[in-house]
């Protein structure tokens, strides 16, 4: 390992020194008991829950899949979903937000998302709690397998270590710090990441920019690569030729496509990591300044995460041969344009980017086995020391299935996240927003919308989206007007919800009690 390449992982170690140390400080408060380890206490304040929400959720892709995309299909998929994104980031903060907070707190002081839906439809059985939970576990296992591919991606062009032997060390230190935290740790920290991860991506947006003779120069390359910088068309690279990269024709990118690609959008709705922020924040006047910052974070980062992989394809034309390695353009760039302490510095916003997702995964996993499924059905008297115990045995189980996973070197981290944000946009979703807004849901439509949103992610990526044409569509779209369809015919079917559920509603709405 040369001198340039130690004083990048010297300046890594510093940063994850940093991250460990802001989890040891937050240890204390966090073991406490169940609700200050899983939700903090309701104690955030503006900045942390806005930054936090959208560090946890931009995960390792909006620094290697994002700009991965952009430089291998050009400028078509990657805009439009920035742009779903952009806006689906609004509308939960505009609409979702403040119902949640005062919802959660009304419905049994719930502290995650499956106890949130039980409480809000009391039942008894805590059928929609286990189906809640359970799906929560098998998405944000997929989930933590992405961030971890991310660690070895990261890690095994850096320094030219095996692939496997950095992504299993990465898993581990996320693994360690999570443990020790909690949710407290996990926000505080992520608001230092999510300043990290948007100083990196305009830092080597600039940069790399200049590097490339000007945004002019870089546009100009674009528009000679057929489809590149089409809104309506992507590039279709076919090989290399004599060190320079081979086109076909442009393929196109029509309106249903685009539809599918904004859908992206929808999957916010059910994001419980972004949910979690919206419960947790101290009062819930101050969420409209969260939603402000949190709104300006996520355009400048997509924006210059889009537009670093269309750089990277003028600076380095040819230096990829397959999707899966145009990931690493962000690194590429960082390493040959930066002096090997600021490259670290930049380095450390894909680190900050992927522990501050993967500890979210986790974390709510775990929760989703200790707290809703042992605490509240197999071993309803368990205390919280035995909670606590099951939630670090179940955070490594996560882990080691996770790890299996990511074993696949060639995977596509946008691939993986794809399937595992449609799997939550459409199993929660559609319940969080007629849970939400429409009175006369009940516990019957509730349990079919999020079974069917669920199934119908897997029934379509692996059986309808291959047969391909009209029918290649991503798959949370279907999945997630299927589960609403869903939700109202079975409500209207069934008995309307009983008049406390009605009442209760009445008064989350109006803000205050009905009398």
């Amino acid at each position: 390992m040369d001198a340039g390449r130690i004083q990048i992982l010297i300046t890594m170690a510093f940063y994850m020194a940093i991250v460990i140390g802001i989890g040891v400080y937050f240890a204390k408060r966090s073991n406490q008991d169940s609700e200050a380890y899983f939700l903090g206490g309701r104690s955030l304040g503006p900045w942390v829950s806005a930054m936090s929400a959208e560090a946890s959720d931009m995960s390792g892709w909006l620094l290697m899949g994002l700009p991965g995309v952009a430089y291998w299909f050009g400028l078509a998929d990657a805009a439009w979903t920035a742009i779903g994104l952009a806006i689906g980031t609004y509308l939960n903060w505009l609409i979702v937000s403040k119902r949640l907070r005062r919802y959660s707190e009304k419905a049994g002081n719930a502290i995650t998302l499956p106890e949130f839906f039980s409480n809000r439809f009391k039942e008894n059985k805590k059928i929609l709690l286990t189906f809640a939970a359970v799906f929560i576990l098998i998405f944000f296992t997929v989930y933590a397998a992405s961030c971890f591919v991310t660690c070895g991606k990261l890690f095994s062009t850096l320094f030219g270590a095996s692939y496997v032997s950095m992504m299993i060390l990465g898993a581990i230190f996320v693994l360690a710090y999570t443990m020790i935290g909690g949710f407290l740790a996990e926000s505080s920290s992520d608001f230092m990441q999510g300043i990290v991860m948007i100083f990196a991506l305009v830092t080597v947006f600039i940069v790399g920019t200049a590097a490339a003779g000007g945004l002019g120069t870089v546009m100009q390359n674009a528009k000679n690569i057929p489809g590149f910088l089409e809104f309506f068309g992507m590039a279709n690279q076919t090989g290399i030729h004599n060190s320079s990269p081979v086109f076909g024709a442009a393929l196109p990118y029509g309106f249903i496509t685009i539809m599918s690609t904004m859908a992206w959008g929808l999957g916010y709705f059910g994001m419980p990591h972004v949910l979690l922020r919206f419960m947790a924040i101290r009062e819930e006047k101050k969420l409209t300044i969260s939603r402000r910052i949190a709104v300006v974070w996520v355009v400048i980062a997509l924006a210059t995460a889009v537009f670093i992989g269309i750089v990277g394809r003028t600076l380095y034309p040819a230096e990829f041969g397959t999707y899966s390695s145009s990931e690493n353009i962000f690194i590429l760039i960082s390493t040959n344009h930066f002096i090997p302490v600021f490259a670290g510095l930049v380095m450390a916003g894909i680190l900050a980017a992927t522990i501050s997702s993967s500890d979210s995964y986790l974390l709510i996993a775990s929760s989703s086995l200790s707290k809703n499924l042992y605490q509240k059905i197999f071993v309803k008297n368990a205390s919280e020391k035995e909670v606590m115990i099951v939630s670090r045995i179940t955070l490594l189980t996560i882990t080691v299935i996770a790890i299996l996973i990511a074993l696949d070197e060639n995977s596509v981290i946008f691939t993986i996240v794809s399937f595992a944000w449609a799997g939550f946009g459409a199993t929660f979703g559609p319940l969080m927003l007629f849970s939400l807004f429409w009175k006369r849901i009940n516990l019957p439509g509730a349990i079919a919308g999020m079974l069917s949103g669920g199934f119908m992610v897997f029934f379509w990526k692996l059986v309808i989206r291959p047969l391909g044409g009209a029918w290649n569509i991503y798959e949370l779209l279907p999945a997630f007007l299927f589960s609403c369809m869903m939700i109202v015919f079975v409500s209207l079917l069934t008995a309307p919800p009983s008049n406390e559920l009605q009442k209760e509603f009445e008064e989350v709405k109006n803000g205050g009690p009905v009398f």
